[in-house]
Parts: C-alpha cells; sequence; structure tokens
C-alpha cells in the first residue's frame, strides 16, 4: 500500500508538565496483514489520565513502554484489510491501538471489540469506553452507592466523574461535584447533580461543610491533594472513599506528601481504596450491558471534547492535564 501510516512515538519521560515535545510524529509504511490478522484505519482516539503513568512506566499494571515505542492509546476505526475470520472489511472495532492512524491487530495479543452498529464512534469510545467501565467498576465495587446517601465527586466535569455522579443519581443518592470553572459546573447541574462546588472560587471546605452537615457517605476522588484532604474532614460514619486518579499530582516534580487527615478514615471507621479497572475485567460484560441500557434509554447523558486532525493528539494530551476539557477527549483522526 502506498499509504503512509502516521504515528506518535514516546520521545521524552514527562518532566512536570506533559510537553509536546515528550512524543515525536513519525511516519512510517502501512503494513499489510498476514493470515489472522486486520488492518485498522483509525477514525477516534482517546486521551487518558493513566497515559502519564504510562509515559513514565509507573504502576507496572501494564507492559513497559519505551522511548521510540508508538504512544499507547485506545482507539477506534476501521477494518479495511482482513485475513481474520472474526473481523470483516467495514467492520468498527476498538481497542488500544496505539497513536498511530492505522493498526495491524490479530484480536489476540490485546483484546479487540466489535462496536454496535446503533453506537456512535465517538460515544462508544468515552461513556462505553474505559471511562464508562471505570466509572461503573469503581462505584459497583468499592463506593457501593445506596439511596439516600450523599455522594461527592471531585474532577467531576471529567470523563469518568460525569459518570460516577450520573450513576449515584440512578441509584438514589444525592450527589455534589467539584469542579474549576463556571462552564463545568453549569453542565453538572444539567446533568443532574444536586450541587456543584468550584474549586477557584470558593471555598470548598466550608461549601462542603454546608451542603453536608451529616458526612459525605461515598467520596470519588479523581484529584488528590488538597481535595482529598478536605473530603477526608467531612466523612460520614461507615463512609466509602474510591481513589481512581490524582490529576493534581501527575505534574509534580518533588515529593508528593500524603492527606494529613488520613486517620479521620479510623474515626468514621472508613474505608479508602484504589484501583485501577483493569484488575475489574470479570465485570466489563455487566458493565457494558448497563451502560448500554442507561444510554438507550435516555438516562446517562455525555459530552465529548474533540479536536480535529491526528497532528492535534499531542494538544489533546495537554488539554487533559491542563483541565481545558470537558467530559470525554478525544480526537477525530
Amino acid at each position: 500500500m502506498a499509504e503512509m501510516n502516521r504515528q506518535f512515538l514516546l520521545n521524552a519521560r514527562p518532566v512536570g508538565e506533559v510537553k509536546l515535545s515528550d512524543l515525536r510524529y513519525h511516519e512510517t509504511a502501512v503494513i499489510e496483514p498476514g493470515d489472522g490478522e486486520f488492518l485498522v484505519e483509525m477514525q477516534y482516539l482517546a486521551v487518558e489520565p493513566a497515559m502519564r503513568g504510562w509515559m513514565e512506566n509507573r504502576g507496572g499494571y501494564m507492559a513497559p513502554l519505551e522511548i521510540g515505542d508508538v504512544m499507547r492509546s485506545f482507539g477506534l476505526g476501521e477494518v479495511v484489510q482482513s485475513r481474520h475470520p472474526q473481523f470483516a472489511v467495514g467492520d468498527r472495532v476498538s481497542g488500544t491501538f496505539g497513536m498511530q492512524t492505522h493498526a495491524l491487530a490479530n484480536g489476540a495479543d490485546s483484546p479487540v471489540s466489535l462496536v454496535d452498529p446503533d453506537i456512535e464512534s465517538a460515544t462508544y469510545l468515552g461513556v462505553l469506553g474505559v471511562t464508562g467501565l471505570t466509572a461503573y467498576c469503581g462505584m459497583t465495587a468499592i463506593g457501593k452507592p445506596e439511596a439516600g446517601e450523599t455522594v461527592l465527586v471531585s474532577g467531576a466535569a471529567g470523563a469518568t466523574g460525569s459518570v460516577v455522579g450520573q450513576m449515584a443519581k440512578l441509584a438514589g443518592c444525592r450527589v455534589i461535584g467539584i469542579a474549576g470553572s463556571q462552564v463545568k459546573c453549569d453542565w453538572l447541574s444539567r446533568l443532574g447533580f444536586d450541587e456543584v462546588i468550584n474549586y477557584k472560587t470558593e471555598d470548598v471546605d466550608q461549601r462542603i461543610k454546608r451542603l453536608c452537615p451529616n458526612g459525605v457517605d461515598v467520596y470519588w476522588d479523581n484529584v488528590g491533594g488538597d481535595l482529598l484532604d478536605v473530603a477526608l474532614n467531612h466523612l460520614a460514619m461507615g463512609a466509602r472513599v474510591v481513589i481512581c486518579g490524582g490529576i493534581s499530582r501527575y505534574n509534580a516534580t518533588g515529593p508528593v506528601p500524603g492527606p494529613q487527615n488520613y486517620f479521620n478514615l479510623v474515626f468514621k471507621n472508613a474505608l479508602m481504596q484504589g484501583f485501577v479497572v483493569s484488575h475489574y475485567r470479570k465485570m466489563f460484560p455487566e458493565a457494558v450491558q448497563f451502560l448500554k441500557e442507561k444510554l438507550r434509554a435516555g438516562q446517562l447523558q455525555h459530552h465529548e471534547d474533540i479536536l480535529d486532525g491526528f497532528e492535534q493528539t499531542p494538544v489533546a494530551l495537554q488539554r487533559l492535564f491542563r483541565g481545558e476539557n470537558l467530559g470525554k477527549q478525544l480526537v477525530r483522526v
């Protein structure tokens, strides 16, 4: 094939804020599939907070990413050539295809999912992708919200936080979201959040104190840092704290202090647990079924923040870590 595969390779381990130079543009020939393989032409790429850890080889839950490797990312595209019995030309598929315009896959080395014909590509990568899976698994296995409880979500206007809040509402909870702009707070109100807190303009500690006189039953943490410390100060008896992310610490270059209020977990007989969604693969089928049902019933709203053009992928990654995105950050290739 004469067509070239455009890629972004890992060029440097990030120090401080993710830089455009941490990724390097590269072109190579598109490789035709062999027996048992198929070629995917990408339509959308997703950027995730987890990418920072992948770039630094932190966490140890995925294979190491070395300098010069194609940057790991989730993508969705169309099968354009196939020598695989289960994937036909024209199928839309989603998987960990990497930050590139074309990917060769076999469906075995890395899981590949067929995309339902009635679901839009951008929606599938967002609320039905790792975003929705993370929200479902974390809330179901750890948060365990019950009707009448109060749920507090930081980073609530992000892709995962917005789904978490809506799941809590579906469970009959009172939901409070924390976000960093009026636009984001307004969007959360439209999603059905009962209260929203703008952490850039309000005293978060005092607002939580007023809004939650009986404490917070479930705190979903996407941010870490000072917000985690504040939330720990307002736990209800038997509270559950779900540690999903820590975007406040991702760009830190020095030691990151732990929460000072952690001993409140003892006083409140509370649980604090972190998780990585890949450890909950057995729950994925029920998660997808739940998310599809709520989506098709109009009970789950979503928003995709889309940049156009493959060359915008590093910019999209920067936007994510600067908190400039609303909902799921995607790139339309």
